[in-house]
């Protein structure tokens, strides 16, 4: 009986140091296996310029709408949307009936006032009319000559003539449309002499990173490869009232040619404002949006932690960080897609 219990006791002693040893390499194993490999990079907050990406469509410096200086009947157009036009070319005139009447109502009323004044002045000189009809008479044939003069600068334009070289953007009457003064009849642009640019929308965040001067370099899909060196010439002091953006004209350096109106365009814009910040690599932002985003760092280097951070910028080859790492001096580069808060880490080269 007494060996049959030692052996019992024995047997029970082993089988519980075998669990115990059991235990301990499945949890080695564990920790093991919850330690994800990732590569690190020390960073430190520097001056940054940074560069805006923005979007817009190209015009030139010299868009014109031009319309009648008087109302009337459209009695002819002689070019269409498309058509390139020269300086003083006519474009359209009016049925001229009504204003002729008014010319020639103006020149019968002017050689009235001229025989009125003629026999008053005579008549003055023999003391029979005072002073004061001598003085209506000159008066009243001044304004019927003033009168004459309106009448025919109305008359000349009763007509639309090109102001420069370029083309027609947009035919918006037709002929035997009665339109009212000032009404806008073609729009124009001088393609071929004025300056070409970029018109374009950006954030306040972004508006406020730009000064005019700024560099930029303009791209369009519609001339692959080719580059134009720009520069920031305006930027508006109020939001657009349609999509709450600041506007900003580009101006190219270079004669824009190959472009026309309308056509979409990129820039990207060297802002001139310097900032503190970080640069990271793309790979170490997660989540990340225009504004926002996160990133893993340790301080330990056997620990990483999940922090928020500002994005300022995204560059070709890196992000710009504006807030959030003011604390930290290393962070992961590689790797961070398994992570979690609280991940025990292991740096590799």
């Amino acid at each position: 009986m007494k060996a049959a219990s030692l052996l019992f006791i024995l047997s029970a002693a082993l089988l519980l140091q075998s669990c115990g040893r059991g235990d301990e390499k499945k949890e080695t194993t564990q920790r093991a296996t919850d330690v994800v490999p990732v590569r690190v990079m020390n960073i430190s907050r520097q001056e940054l310029k940074l560069v805006i990406q923005t979007s817009g469509l190209f015009t030139t410096d010299d868009e014109t709408y031009l319309a009648f200086k008087t109302g009337g009947i459209i009695q002819k157009m002689y070019v269409k949307e498309g058509d390139a036009i020269r300086k003083g070319q006519l474009l359209a005139t009016l049925n001229l009936t009504e204003i002729e009447a008014q010319v020639a109502q103006a020149r019968l009323s002017l050689e009235k006032a001229i025989r009125d004044f003629n026999r008053v002045q005579n008549l003055y000189k023999d003391s029979v009319a005072t002073l004061e009809q001598f003085q209506n008479a000159r008066t009243g044939m001044d304004v019927a000559s003033r009168q004459l003069e309106a009448a025919n600068f109305n008359r000349s334009y009763s007509e639309i003539r090109a102001v420069n070289n370029g083309f027609v953007l947009r035919k918006i009457a037709n002929e035997g449309q009665v339109i009212s003064s000032g009404s806008t009849v073609f729009q124009t642009n001088g393609a071929g002499e004025g300056k070409w640019m970029l018109r374009t929308g950006v954030s306040d965040r972004e508006w406020a990173m730009i000064k005019v001067g700024d560099h930029a370099r303009v791209t369009t899909d519609a001339l692959p490869g080719k580059k134009f060196e720009a520069s920031v010439t305006r930027k508006s002091e109020g939001t657009d009232a349609m999509n709450g953006s600041f506007a900003i004209e580009i101006t190219l350096k270079s004669p824009g040619l190959g472009l026309a109106s309308g056509l979409f365009g990129k820039a990207t814009i060297q802002g001139s404002r310097q900032q503190q910040g970080w640069k990271i690599p793309y790979d170490a932002l997660l989540d990340g949006d225009a504004q926002s985003g996160y990133v893993f760092v340790t301080d330990d280097q056997k620990t990483a932690y999940k922090i928020p951070v500002v994005v300022g910028g995204i560059e070709r080859d890196h992000v710009i960080i504006t807030g959030g790492l003011e604390n930290v001096k290393t962070i992961i580069i590689s790797g961070s897609a398994y992570l979690k808060d609280n991940t025990g880490i292991k740096i590799i080269e």
